[in-house]
């Protein structure tokens, strides 16, 4: 997205030190996968990395996306400061109701501070995976339901 100035992938949300993705899968570090996102906010809104966020996955699965199962798989948000959270707060309750609107089920995304959970960054293999892996597996799955556009009404 423009404005967007850097990714990474790891692992956040868990008890252990370190972990290494081996670990992370054994459902036992209490990690989720996570990408971290830099991002310019005079170019791109927190608002609209969010609506990408719901939109790129399923966010009423639980412990699960696609064919990926577990909890390293939940849906998670960690913000980094108070109107952050406020911000994500909001814009699960906006993206329910479209949900909610077309039978969907409950959001089961995690919203917590990041504050008091360290990142941990992933193993180099896992960084940039599909363009070191074109025909590489992605697994996101989504509702196909678009974020709503304030003020327009289906």
């Amino acid at each position: 997205m423009p404005g967007v100035l850097e990714t990474s992938v790891g692992y956040m949300g868990g008890t252990t030190v370190t972990p290494t993705y081996e670990q992370v899968c054994t459902g036992t570090t209490g990690h989720a996968e996570v990408v971290k996102i830099v991002f310019d906010a005079s170019k791109v809104s927190y608002q609209n990395l969010l609506e990408e966020f719901w939109t790129m996955h399923d966010p009423t699965s639980l412990n699960r996306q696609g064919g990926d199962i577990g909890t390293q798989y939940r849906s998670a948000l960690f913000t980094t400061t108070a109107e952050q959270y406020v911000t994500a707060v909001q814009s699960r309750n906006i993206y329910q109701s479209a949900l909610t609107t077309e039978g969907l089920d409950e959001i089961a995304t995690e919203i917590l501070e990041a504050e008091g959970f360290e990142y941990y960054f992933a193993e180099d293999y896992h960084q940039k995976y599909l363009q070191k892996n074109p025909q590489g597996y992605d697994c996101h799955s989504s509702t196909g339901i678009a974020y709503p556009i304030p003020g327009v009404h289906a």
